[in-house]
């Protein structure tokens, strides 16, 4: 093959590649949309989808569209349904890419904020403001505790599973699993003190994952933090790639390993804990999603990111909707959803990594 010849066959692959991260793209991005209109229709009042329509047209656009809905229906769309479906979008997102940088971080295809016990640290310092009334700013205080949370359980899963400066897989999961547990046991007990018991049911609900709360005025700081993260990790999608690689490889290719691991700790750390204080703490979309992203564009990060985020947002509003509708008129916690199909994924990962 002459050289003219490799250089088109290398052009004509790119073609290929890039053509196909392009068309998965659209199909998610369509998948998004489609999720969302679904999750705003469906529920125990039914809004057509031509009406979820026109009532989004309209409040954007005053006057645009003929009224044919009522409005009560005007009213669960807007103010009840379509927060929550924005919320599911961006937590499912936040999760998925959280996700895959953490399996690129420790080089485990395991790692995932919940079995980790990242989660678990974020829950503690939420309820830590929920039921101690830690300050006074809100949300955001509620934010800035399940990061420190977040933060904590970050580095001492890291310290723990070292062993000779080291990552091994299995100490890793053991550390993140015995973790999980001290931190469910210190929340459970701040709830067992707690002078209201109904509120401590409600607090344990929704830490298992629970959109029901969601509005309008939750959506801004989850979506800047999204926004800031993914640009900044798309940004550094080769030191990424190459720390996916091995220690070694990075530090060859120039990679200051020990800043950009820190980096990665606080960002993380940051995006799992404003997804946990909007949303709790829900299992396994941060280790499923980042597997099927791969599957469908393979294992570089500028790919994987977006297209990771694109199915998380989509899946864990399909995930809202099954527990919104299953056992209605009750409400079921996200994480029972996401464990069907979780826990066996989980279980498969396993023997193939054995």
């Amino acid at each position: 093959m002459t050289v003219v010849d490799t250089a088109s066959a290398q052009v004509s692959g790119g073609f290929r590649r890039k053509s196909t991260f392009g068309l998965v793209l659209g199909l998610l991005a369509a998948a998004v949309v489609v999720s969302t209109w679904l999750a705003v229709s469906i529920g125990a009042v039914p809004v057509g989808l031509a009406e979820c329509w026109g009532i989004v047209a309209d409040r954007l656009f005053p006057g645009s569209v003929a009224v044919t809905w009522t409005p009560v229906q005007e009213q669960i769309v807007w103010d009840f349904r379509l927060p929550r479906a924005l919320l599911a979008l961006l937590v499912g997102a936040g999760l998925s890419v959280v996700g895959a940088v953490l399996q690129a971080l420790v080089r485990n295809p395991l790692a995932d904020p919940f079995l980790l016990g990242i989660s678990s640290g974020a829950s503690l310092g939420a309820v830590a403001v929920f039921v101690l009334g830690a300050s006074t700013l809100g949300g955001l205080s509620l934010s800035a505790a399940a990061f420190g949370g977040a933060l904590l359980g970050m580095v001492l899963v890291y310290v723990l599973a070292q062993r000779g400066g080291r990552l091994t897989p299995a100490r890793l999961v053991l550390a993140g699993v015995a973790l999980h547990f001290l931190f469910q046991a210190i929340y459970s007990y701040i709830l067992q003190q707690a002078q209201s018991g109904r509120a401590a049911q409600q607090v344990l609900f929704w830490l298992l994952g629970s959109l029901g709360g969601a509005r309008w005025e939750m959506l801004p700081i989850p979506a800047v933090v999204l926004g800031a993260g993914v640009t900044y990790l798309l940004i550094q999608h080769r030191p990424l790639n190459a720390l996916a690689a091995g220690e070694d490889t990075a530090t060859s290719l120039g990679v200051n390993v020990g800043a950009f691991r820190l980096q990665l700790f606080v960002l993380t750390s940051l995006l799992v804990g404003v997804m946990v204080a909007t949303s709790g703490a829900i299992a396994f979309v941060g280790l499923m999603v980042p597997h099927a992203a791969r599957l469908l564009v393979g294992a570089d990060h500028r790919r994987v990111l977006p297209v990771s985020a694109l199915l998380g947002a989509a899946f864990l509003q399909l995930v809202d909707i099954a527990a919104r509708t299953v056992d209605a008129p009750q409400e079921l916690a996200l994480t029972i959803v996401t464990a069907v199909f979780g826990a066996p994924f989980f279980l498969w990962l396993l023997r193939r990594r054995a």
